[in-house]
């Protein structure tokens, strides 16, 4: 289990560093400015995680994570920065970035004693803040904010998936691959599909 969580983590740092990448390149941001907003999404969402459980932070206790973050966000940068692509390209990529971080953040906080709740709370926030922060420092709504198709209702859900399916004894490996697939169809399939949750709208 702690090899499928750190390449779970280290791909999901790449993954959110592309989609800091793409979103700065949007906004015509220079390589300082692409630079930030991708460690800022790589890093954002396990850097709050790990300060609210008094736990190391994770890419200060084990530098890999920043190198893979930095390394992702220079190559996505000189590969992409001459391409015209579509403006929601970015959503797949965050799909997968999503799915992972939720799933390595909820299972960091049940090894860190958290209840369950709160560590499918804790794995929704390692999944969602570091695209509110890239969706921040390129002055746009964060998508969890946004009424719109499902994002951090997705996430957590894959997190009850995974904290339920080991609750009743399943293996943490096939609980933590269920609890991604679970993120990751039912963001994709809401953002195919148009699936929202209920607004609150107030009647005049």
């Amino acid at each position: 289990m702690e090899n499928l969580l750190y390449w779970a983590g280290l791909s999901a740092v790449a993954v959110n560093a592309l989609t800091g990448v793409l979103d700065a390149g949007r906004k015509r941001m220079d390589l300082i400015g692409v630079v930030m907003v991708g460690a800022a999404t790589a890093l954002g969402g396990g850097t709050v995680r790990d300060v609210l459980l008094a736990r190391p932070v994770f890419w200060i206790a084990d530098q890999v994570y920043l190198i893979v973050a930095l390394a992702a966000t220079l190559a996505v940068f000189f590969v992409v920065r001459n391409l015209r692509l579509p403006p929601r390209l970015f959503l797949i990529p965050d799909a997968f970035g999503l799915a992972l971080f939720t799933i390595v953040g909820t299972q960091i906080a049940l090894e860190w004693q958290a209840p369950w709740l709160v560590a499918s709370l804790l794995g929704m926030i390692t999944g969602v803040v570091g695209g509110v922060l890239r969706d921040v420092l390129c002055n746009e709504v964060p998508l969890v904010f946004v009424r719109g198709e499902l994002y951090a209702s997705a996430a957590w859900l894959g997190a009850l998936v995974l904290v339920g399916l080991q609750a009743l004894s399943v293996s943490p490996v096939a609980a933590a691959w269920a609890g991604m697939a679970t993120v990751l169809v039912v963001r994709l399939a809401a953002m195919a599909f148009r699936i929202t949750l209920p607004t609150y709208s107030e009647r005049e």
